[in-house]
């Protein structure tokens, strides 16, 4: 797998964890595994998610013992004091993952003084390994990538994702998305927001929308996108926070303003 000739040490840990972590998975995908759901309906766990999370974890813990960590499965957890904290999603789309739909991805962020600096996107399936780092760039296998040039919103190809408690209607989010819809221009839900990430930074999808996501869902993505030359806020074009929850909107920085007054019309 090729990677930028000039990379941290700290980057490339985690890609040889992500890179363990996709083995594991695409020889699981497939086979017979047990499944749960947790809180919300639909909202799975399978024996492959803690795994994946069980071999970064190690990984990245035998290289860099003083790391702390905030995992999906397991939670926070690690040294007190690191300097480093990895923010992991072992597995991006476990729905598609159970029912044998091929996109689903490992995203591990390492941040540093409350800034992420590291970010990396591994799709198993497909074997496309998105690396960013803070100031030097996005990367797809070596190769540098960018966000579009698309200027208008009525030529734009989005994506977007929905929460497990969707029949709630959590901030008007059916209508935020209908009003998107009417505008008659392509949106995919792909079911792993790390893997919509990576596309808008590889040019793919020119922006993303979605009412909330957790820090794993979102910080190597985040990364991943700034660094390709796009844009990442709240919905309300404020400064967005891993940590909050809140509504979140990506894209190639052209169209965002026009996008964000779309989904703030209700």
């Amino acid at each position: 797998m090729q990677h930028p000739d000039s990379i941290s040490r700290l980057t490339l840990i985690g890609i040889e964890a992500a890179l363990q972590a996709g083995d594991l998975l695409k020889k699981g995908f497939g086979t017979h595994f047990s499944i749960s759901s947790k809180s919300q309906k639909h909202d799975l766990v399978t024996e492959y998610d803690h795994l994946s999370e069980k071999t970064i974890i190690q990984f990245i813990r035998q290289n860099i013992p003083s790391s702390s960590f905030l995992a999906e499965e397991s939670g926070r957890h690690g040294e007190k004091n690191s300097e480093i904290l990895w923010i992991i999603d072992p597995l991006d789309g476990t729905v598609n993952f159970a029912h044998q739909i091929p996109v689903f991805a490992i995203s591990i962020a390492a941040q540093k003084e409350g800034r992420i600096v590291s970010g990396i996107v591994y799709q198993p399936m497909t074997q496309e390994l998105f690396i960013a780092e803070k100031g030097s760039g996005s990367y797809l296998n070596g190769q540098r990538i960018h966000v579009t040039h698309t200027k208008s919103l009525d030529d734009a190809f989005l994506a977007t994702g929905f929460p497990y408690n969707l029949k709630n209607n959590p901030m008007n989010c059916i209508e935020c998305f209908n009003n998107v819809l009417r505008l008659g221009i392509p949106i995919r839900r792909l079911g792993a927001a790390a893997v919509d990430f990576a596309y808008i930074a590889a040019g793919r999808f020119d922006g993303f929308f979605e009412i909330g996501l957790s820090p794993w869902d979102c910080a190597a993505g985040i990364l991943l996108v700034e660094e390709a030359g796009g844009k990442v806020s709240h919905w309300k074009e404020k400064v967005f926070d891993i940590f909050a929850g809140k509504p979140i909107l990506a894209t190639n920085g052209l169209i965002h303003k026009t996008l964000a007054k779309v989904l703030n019309q209700t």
